[in-house]
């Protein structure tokens, strides 16, 4: 994130480079800078003649250099984006001889997504020489929250803990995703407000009382009631509470509990680092370490393995998925 923040302030202050080559399994971050020099690296005026957008599937490596040799035309500059890069194939490494000898008056901008370039590559070192080569890299679970945090306060808004939470437990770690509710979000609230699970139930469609992160805690709390009133919502809401993704974030969190007991040190800052969470939650891993034992933890661990095989029909299972939910419950408690 830093380093993308960094690219964009250069390019702002317009220290442009001959060659951008973005790559990485996130595709956020490279469509943050490459959708930001399509739209302002030139006026409007001078697109029509001067900017070229190219897709991998359907140019090669001369095409690219035909485009980006080509002289701007009324203006000091042109912009030559290829995007879907990562479908060039061997076309990508036959831009060698370009980034030998760049033109400076052209930005040639190279979006290789969801997967990284080879850095060994004669070409890649070229392109980092002479330009700049990004990896945009996927964010930890933990990291999103910042994430999501400082985007809204960049916006002139605040959100609470449970509030991000509840989106990173919804919509998992896809930042474009995440990015696309924010911006929901700031359409229709007004500057300066604080963003609370009220405003993410209303407005995005997360129950605030019925999700998987309020049942981890009520787990965690040994709150039987709760877990069972919990489970019959998702057993009554199927298709917004389907059950796979349920149990892969009860598996994510007593993977948590287990990691939390072998730790040497439980000081607040080391197992937030440990289990990779805001320091906020580090207080539900330890009230569930008391009423779940190693043991005992690894039973639940090898129960929750065996509710997903059910789940996805290795074995003949006469439960529908909400009991093999309320069944797994019912161990996990005993």
């Amino acid at each position: 994130m830093t380093e993308a923040k960094a690219i964009l302030k250069e390019i702002k202050a317009k220290n442009y480079k001959p060659v951008y080559l973005l790559h990485g399994e996130e595709s956020f971050f490279i469509d943050t800078i490459s959708d930001y020099i399509q739209k302002n690296v030139l006026e409007e005026h001078e697109r029509d003649f001067n900017q070229t957008i190219l897709y991998g599937k359907e140019t090669d490596a001369g095409q690219i250099m035909a485009a980006a040799k080509r002289f701007p035309m009324m203006s000091e500059r042109q912009v030559v984006i290829v995007k879907e890069a990562q479908n060039l194939g061997k076309e990508l490494e036959k831009l060698e001889s370009y980034f030998a000898n760049p033109m400076e008056s052209t930005l040639l901008v190279i979006c290789y997504k969801y997967k990284k370039v080879d850095k060994r590559k004669k070409v890649v070192k070229l392109a980092k020489k002479i330009g700049v080569l990004f990896e945009s890299k996927k964010l930890y679970e933990n990291q999103v929250g910042g994430f999501i945090e400082r985007t809204m306060k960049s916006k002139g808004y605040t959100i609470d803990q449970k509030a991000t939470y509840m989106l990173v437990e919804f919509l998992g770690t896809d930042l474009a995703k995440i990015n696309n509710e924010l911006q929901k979000l700031q359409l229709i609230l007004p500057k300066g407000s604080t963003i609370t699970p009220k405003e993410i139930e209303e407005n995005i469609g997360i129950s605030k009382d019925f999700n998987v992160f309020e049942l981890n805690k009520a787990l965690g709390e040994r709150n039987v009631r709760k877990c069972f009133t919990i489970c019959n919502y998702f057993a009554a809401n199927p298709k917004q509470h389907p059950i796979i993704p349920i149990i892969a974030l009860l598996y994510n969190y007593f993977s948590k509990v287990l990691l939390y007991h072998g730790l040497p040190s439980k000081s607040e800052d080391a197992v937030a680092k440990a289990l990779k969470v805001n320091r906020f939650f580090v207080k539900d891993y330890v009230q569930a370490a008391k009423y779940y034992p190693m043991r005992k933890v690894s039973g639940i661990i090898a129960s929750i393995k065996n509710a997903d095989l059910k789940v996805k029909g290795v074995g003949a299972s006469p439960f529908a998925q909400q009991d093999i939910l309320k069944s797994l419950l019912v161990e996990i408690l005993s």
